[in-house]
């Protein structure tokens, strides 16, 4: 029998310019938390594709939280093409998928829980930055 308290696993999949500085992501972030009133705290980790793995901001990011940063491959998260609510057709020339943020919310978040995950925060564009949340339970 499973719990049926259990909390969803949230999680933020986030898409940058490269030399975004962490300020910008950590306002974007803020600003979408607040405005969906989400704590910071209910967040599990972060996401955004391979290409961004030595991205300083990304990386400082999860350090200031305490939070992994997970990254997926463009083929990973062109698995979830169907599920996005925007399709840039700039992030599938420079990366091969049309959505990093929404897509890498919604790989981690189905990693972690194990279960479908959907959007809870749709594509957040913030200066060089977007952001998305994806929920499984």
């Amino acid at each position: 029998m499973t719990e049926a308290s259990t909390a969803p696993t949230l999680v933020v999949g986030l898409g940058c310019q490269r030399g975004c500085p962490v300020g910008t992501l950590r306002a974007l972030l803020d600003q979408a938390l607040q405005a969906h009133q989400i704590e910071l705290q209910q967040i599990k980790a972060l996401a955004s594709i391979d290409l961004k793995r030595e991205e300083p901001g990304l990386i400082e990011l999860g350090e200031q939280l305490g939070l992994e940063v997970k990254f997926f491959s463009s083929e990973e998260l062109a698995r979830y093409q169907g599920q996005l609510s925007h399709h840039s057709d700039i992030a599938f020339e420079r990366t091969g998928c049309y959505g990093i943020a929404e897509s890498a919310a919604l790989a981690l978040a189905e990693w972690l829980a194990q279960t479908p995950a959907k959007l809870l925060i749709s594509r957040q564009k913030y200066a060089q930055a977007t952001l998305a949340l994806a929920c499984a339970v």
